[in-house]
């Protein structure tokens, strides 16, 4: 005799989960996104495809033109460096040519030999060397008074440094030649330098960065009886590397190239800068020397190229933490 089954059969055990590869998203191992469809939908994972595709195209593309800008840029400055070493008919021959056909060194020959470019090398390099050092100097302090210091008319000298910045250099230029005339520099160093021994545009740049020094670190240095001079040396100028990178590279740039101030002022031969003679002995009454003016053109701006990639690390620090745009 067989008894019959009363009771309902028991449920089956879920199959045990796949365990996790640590490849799928934990979405996936919850199951909260089917397997197979991580990443969205099928019209979004052909999205990104093609935006993938894109990214080198795009990438390329910015490159290229990023190379034609620099090229458009240094192409200049490869012809007047090949130009150096061509001959004056070479120069004027159409159509022209790019390399030398017959290198020459006499165009640097004459400007070391004939011309004796050491003088106006060395007239170039105090001018330029004291004005930096000046403004350096008298820069930074007047930066540091209107900063970190307060006195009656603090902000109205601050407004007049403004404006300054804003007055061409031509609307000063024959009062500051009658006051040098006057006292009787004209054709010495200090004509050269007194007149740009602190530029409105220093004294904004390192007033910019001063204000950001933590006022804690001057207080600090007060309390322990330092004087504003020794805070001012001690704990201010230490701090001021970019902006004083910065400012000596503008400075020795303005003051190497400028050429309208010592062509009106240095009125003999001997206190030449190198601007004034490169544009007096290469340019004649009937004909220019393209190939010395272009020789003279290349000793100008190496000491500048020098200067510029041994600090540009700092000029750009400078130039990002005092906001100059």
């Amino acid at each position: 005799m067989t008894i019959p089954e009363t009771s309902a059969p028991l449920p089956a055990a879920p199959a045990p989960a796949a365990a996790s590869t640590g490849t799928e998203p934990a979405a996936v191992v919850r199951g909260a996104i089917p397997a197979g469809t991580t990443g969205g939908s099928p019209q979004q994972r052909n999205a990104r495809r093609r935006s993938s595709r894109r990214a080198p195209a795009r990438r390329t593309l910015t490159y290229a033109v990023l190379v034609v800008a620099v090229s458009a840029t240094l192409l200049p400055f490869a012809w007047m460096f090949l130009g150096a070493f061509k001959t004056q008919g070479e120069l004027l021959r159409r159509p022209i040519t790019w390399w030398p056909e017959q290198p020459t060194l006499d165009n640097f020959l004459v400007w070391f030999n004939e011309l004796h470019i050491g003088t106006f090398f060395l007239n170039s390099v105090v001018v330029a060397v004291f004005t930096v050092l000046g403004n350096l100097l008298f820069c930074s302090m007047v930066g540091y008074a209107l900063a970190k210091m307060d006195f009656p008319g603090k902000r109205f000298l601050f407004l007049l440094v403004m404006v300054m910045l804003m007055v061409p250099g031509v609307v000063t230029f024959v009062p500051l030649f009658v006051m040098v005339s006057k006292l009787g520099l004209v054709s010495t160093y200090p004509a050269l330098i007194l007149p740009f021994l602190a530029a409105p545009m220093g004294v904004f740049l390192m007033r910019q960065f001063i204000m950001g020094i933590p006022d804690s670190l001057i207080e600090a240095a007060r309390i322990d009886g330092a004087g504003e001079l020794r805070t001012f040396l001690r704990i201010v100028m230490p701090l001021c590397g970019p902006p004083l990178a910065t400012l000596g590279i503008l400075t020795f740039l303005g003051s190497w190239n400028n050429f309208l101030w010592p062509l009106v002022v240095a009125q003999t031969e001997d206190m030449y800068t190198l601007p004034v003679a490169l544009s007096l002995y290469s340019t004649g009454q009937n004909a220019t020397d393209y190939g010395l003016l272009l020789a003279g053109s290349v000793l100008v701006i190496t000491p500048i190229i020098l200067l510029f990639v041994s600090l540009q690390r700092y000029f750009i620090q400078g130039v990002a933490a005092t906001g100059i745009k």
